[in-house]
């Protein structure tokens, strides 16, 4: 009897009659994803277009807006703007007023963003842990003041801080002190306005907290109460370790949005009493549109987005191994 021996397979696969080669069959494949890319992009055209003109220009055109002279005699013919160079930016750190409400501003950045992140924390904290019944109204209710425009809550404020008929002043005739004009005084317009962002921003950091706490194990605040933990050690060693992203990324957008900051005063005081509550982004505004130094309201403009570039990246530096 005969034995065949069998044919050594191949290192290759056989190759299927009609099947097209390798190369083809890698042709092939990439034309949907062609298809698709080009889809993308046909489907996000409307937002490019949008953003181009919208954004992109304006960031352009003001940068270059900077370093000229541009002003109200310019509107019509901006090309005849005369190009100064850094003079605008020279001439800031020269400006007492724009040191000023760099000063206002950095003043209400330090005091406003620990105020907010450490309130929210804890309003957080007891609406998570520590109330059980009609937590979503509060809940609601300390969110309410993100959600309300700029000109309602300042009806409100001016009503509360108003040093004849206000609510702190009606208070103050019953328990027989005089309240303070706070919005009329350089010691205490900007400390209320600080007052005012904590409250209307509170709610915002809230609602960050509160979804970072509920991420939490609650294994591990069960270990940790087994073990004998207070309240306040099962915060400090448990919760606020374990909430550093989301600590992390409510103290950047609260940073950057206080120093931006610009409703609170343009509604309230119109950064008065004596430049007491004027900010850059207020300044900037002035300068652009009432006496409208439009290439020096720009440069203040990317000054300020130096600024909260810079402190951005340090923020993330210091913070970035904490939260690993």
């Amino acid at each position: 009897m005969s034995i065949t021996t069998p044919t050594p397979a191949r290192s290759g696969a056989a190759k299927v009659p009609g099947e097209p080669e390798n190369g083809s069959r890698r042709r092939r494949g990439r034309r949907p994803m062609g298809r698709q890319n080009l889809a993308g992009w046909l489907f996000s055209t409307p937002f490019l277009a949008l953003f181009a003109v919208f954004m992109l220009f304006p960031i352009i055109a003001t940068l270059l807006m900077s370093f000229t002279d541009f002003g109200q005699r310019n509107v019509r013919r901006p090309l005849e703007a005369e190009f100064v160079g850094f003079d605008n930016y020279a001439k800031l750190f020269g400006d007492d007023q724009f040191l000023r409400a760099l000063f206002n501003t950095a003043y209400f950045v330090v005091i406003g963003v620990p105020l907010t992140i450490g309130l929210g924390l804890l309003v957080a904290v007891l609406l998570n842990n520590g109330i059980d019944r009609a937590r979503t109204f509060f809940r609601v209710g300390f969110y309410a003041p993100v959600v309300t425009t700029i000109v309602a809550v300042a009806i409100v404020w001016r009503f509360v801080l108003d040093p004849s008929d206000g609510l702190i002043a009606g208070l103050g005739d019953e328990l027989g002190f005089t309240a303070p004009d706070f919005l009329g005084s350089e010691a205490w317009a900007m400390p209320s306005l600080i007052v005012m962002a904590v409250w209307r921003n509170l709610g915002t950091v809230m609602v960050l907290m509160i979804a970072g706490l509920q991420a939490i194990p609650t294994e591990v605040r069960e270990a940790a109460r087994l073990d004998g933990a207070s309240a306040w050690q099962e915060l400090r060693r448990i919760t606020v370790p374990l909430l550093r992203p989301t600590l992390l990324y409510a103290t950047v957008i609260t940073t950057i949005g206080y120093l931006n900051v610009f409703e609170e005063p343009f509604v309230m005081t119109q950064g008065g009493p004596s430049d007491a509550t004027l900010t850059v982004s207020l300044d900037m505004y002035k300068q652009g549109f009432s006496f409208f130094n439009m290439g020096y309201a720009s440069a203040m403009a990317y000054v300020l987005f130096v600024v909260i570039m810079g402190i951005t990246v340090l923020q993330l530096r210091l913070m970035k191994d904490n939260t690993k």
